[in-house]
């Protein structure tokens, strides 16, 4: 029985675990725009919640990019079958956050360590990745991955991947604001709020008012 109940709690703080929708989705292709970066650092549920309580971001879209794929559902990603990571679009005011920052907020609200794994999540649409649009922000995402790998923050070397942007996928729509609208999920108890906690706590300095 203790055996059962284990198995039933891990699956209860798996991300998406409760959903059963298969909504269609919306592709986004590869537009050269200052003011979006794209990120993978696990469940895009988590990540977007993250994003979305920082100074200059406007709007913070869970979708799949990275894969080989030409098209990408929840379904899909989740088995396995197109190589896509869970992705988040951030849309920011670069006149108010930079790109260095987000990087900042990228690397400091997971931990960028562990291959293909956030948390509880595991398999490689969990995978630690940076999707970058233009060679500035390749090279920003490097040097901030060399920063990291020469502090003492982790044990470990960085695992994170920085690929050129294809395809950005929205994710289907019950994935959006997922947090803020289902406050009483397992997951988002479990997991989502307390990631969230963890990263106010280091910078509060970053937060919009209210959070």
């Amino acid at each position: 029985m203790k055996i059962i109940l284990f198995l039933t709690s891990l699956i209860a703080l798996a991300c998406g675990a409760s959903t059963t929708k298969t909504e269609t989705n919306t592709v986004h292709d590869n537009v050269l725009v200052t003011d979006t970066a794209y990120f993978a650092s696990g469940c895009f549920w988590c990540v977007e919640a993250v994003f979305e309580s920082v100074k200059g971001v406007k709007d913070a879209v869970s979708g799949y990019a990275g894969g080989s794929a030409s098209d990408a559902n929840y379904k899909q990603v989740s088995a396995g079958l197109t190589n896509h990571a869970e992705a988040v679009a951030i849309y920011y005011d670069a006149e108010i956050i930079s790109y260095e920052t987000l990087l900042t907020v990228f690397f400091d609200s997971q931990d960028p360590t562990t291959l293909n794994r956030q948390g509880p999540d595991r398999g490689s649409q969990y995978r630690s990745e940076i999707f970058y649009q233009t060679e500035a922000e390749k090279k920003l995402s490097l040097k901030k991955i060399e920063s990291v790998n020469q502090s003492d923050i982790w044990k470990n070397e960085v695992v994170t991947k920085v690929s050129k942007l294809d395809k950005f996928y929205a994710a289907e729509e019950y994935h959006q604001n997922y947090e803020k609208r289902n406050p009483n999920n397992p997951y988002v108890l479990g997991v989502s709020v307390p990631r969230l906690n963890r990263f106010k706590k280091k910078h509060p300095d970053l937060l919009k008012e209210g959070h």
